[in-house]
């Protein structure tokens, strides 16, 4: 990747540090708070609502956050400041003990840590400038962040249980911070206004259908970040196995960030959206129904790199596309509430409902429906004669 453009330095490692630090403290949420949670005496439903509870400040915050840097054009102060925060919130946990407690302080870190990402999103356009189908270089290495921690962690938590989880947190969030002081201005002018205001950019029917299937692939995620290491534990795989199964979906993630760009010129995002929702599909249904099946798991997590990376980067690549001047942040902060917040907080709470009194297999049956809806979206109504 070319580090570098006619106008501006690329700081292609700050940049990858951030993301790095970032999704190794995702790697550690997503795959052991659940059973962290479950081993603290939680049932089914209220981890599910706890899980709820990361997504659904990820609608909220990121618009807040968003609306005041796209006012104040003070995007990078914001990340420093919301990553200080999100660190120092979340030393609440340490003080806290049962369900309301528990509640309140991943209510107040969440709020902050979900604020800083899309407007990282939007710093790095502004770096990449002209080159923004590189994007998924710098992003890999949030990949490569996960994939460390799980790994790890999987040996780790099976020698010395779950306890160790949220220190291992603060550590990460400490990572996040100082990799935030270290990322500079982009040096380029403030962004003009958009010539289009962002209600009537998010009435545009492809702008629209973009986000209700971005809602939809997340949601139909919700069981999976929620359950599902709690789902192979019980079924009778090890803390090492359940590891190796979440670094092994993540590493195939990171080979699709690394040749997303060849993707893009060669396909379209509106065929990369088509063929991941269409895997999600068969990613979920093979979930629910063989869990007992090693192969079969790995080969459903082996989709991650589908179901999360190519269309992950195939919709920031929309966005950034759709939501120009000083509708970007807002834009970036639209996309992550709907699909991440919205999305996988609705995912969450249902499976939360549905896991105890249906079963994984229908719980993960109605996942795969949410993604064949969105594929149904995309086809009907994202543009398909303009390729980005």
């Amino acid at each position: 990747m070319n580090r570098k453009d006619n106008h501006s330095p690329m700081p292609y490692w700050r940049l990858s540090s951030f993301y790095f630090f970032y999704f190794a403290a995702v790697g550690t949420l997503l795959p052991f708070w659940g059973p962290y949670l479950k081993d603290r005496g939680f049932t089914p439903l209220a981890i599910g609502e706890l899980m709820a509870i990361l997504m659904a400040t990820k609608i909220l915050a990121p618009n807040l956050w968003g609306w005041i840097a796209d006012r104040t054009g003070a995007r990078l102060s914001i990340v420093r400041l919301a990553s200080l925060l999100s660190l120092l919130t979340f030393s609440g946990m340490f003080a806290v003990d049962g369900f309301r407690g528990i509640a309140l302080v991943m209510a107040l870190f969440s709020f902050f840590w979900n604020a800083s990402l899309p407007q990282i999103e939007a710093i790095t356009f502004e770096h990449l400038g002209s080159r923004a189908r590189h994007y998924a270089g710098i992003r890999l290495w949030g990949s490569i962040g996960f994939i460390i921690t799980v790994l790890a962690l999987g040996a780790l938590v099976e020698r010395t249980g779950t306890h160790i989880i949220p220190g291992l947190v603060l550590m990460l969030y400490t990572g996040i911070w100082l990799s935030s002081l270290a990322i500079p201005n982009s040096g380029r002018p403030p962004p003009e206004r958009s010539s289009s205001p962002l209600s009537s950019l998010v009435r545009k029917p492809e702008v629209a259908a973009l986000l209700v299937t971005c809602f939809l692939m997340q949601a139909s995620h919700g069981a999976f970040y929620a359950f599902y290491s709690i789902y192979l534990t019980e079924t009778g795989y090890s803390s090492t196995a359940i590891g190796s199964l979440w670094a092994w979906g993540v590493g195939l993630e990171v080979v699709v960030f690394w040749r997303m760009h060849r993707l893009l010129e060669r396909l379209g995002a509106r065929r990369v959206l088509l063929i991941s929702l269409g895997l999600a599909v068969l990613r979920w249904l093979l979930t629910g129904g063989f869990a007992a099946d090693p192969a079969l798991q790995f080969f459903a997590q082996s989709l991650h790199a589908a179901t999360f990376g190519a269309f992950h980067a195939a919709a920031i690549h929309l966005v950034h596309h759709y939501f120009t001047g000083r509708t970007q942040g807002r834009g970036q902060a639209l996309y992550s509430s709907l699909s991440f917040g919205a999305g996988g907080a609705v995912g969450s709470l249902l499976s939360g409902l549905l896991w105890g009194a249906a079963g994984a297999g229908l719980t993960f049956a109605l996942s795969a429906l949410a993604a064949g809806l969105g594929w149904l979206v995309v086809w009907g109504w994202v543009d398909k004669e303009r390729r980005y």
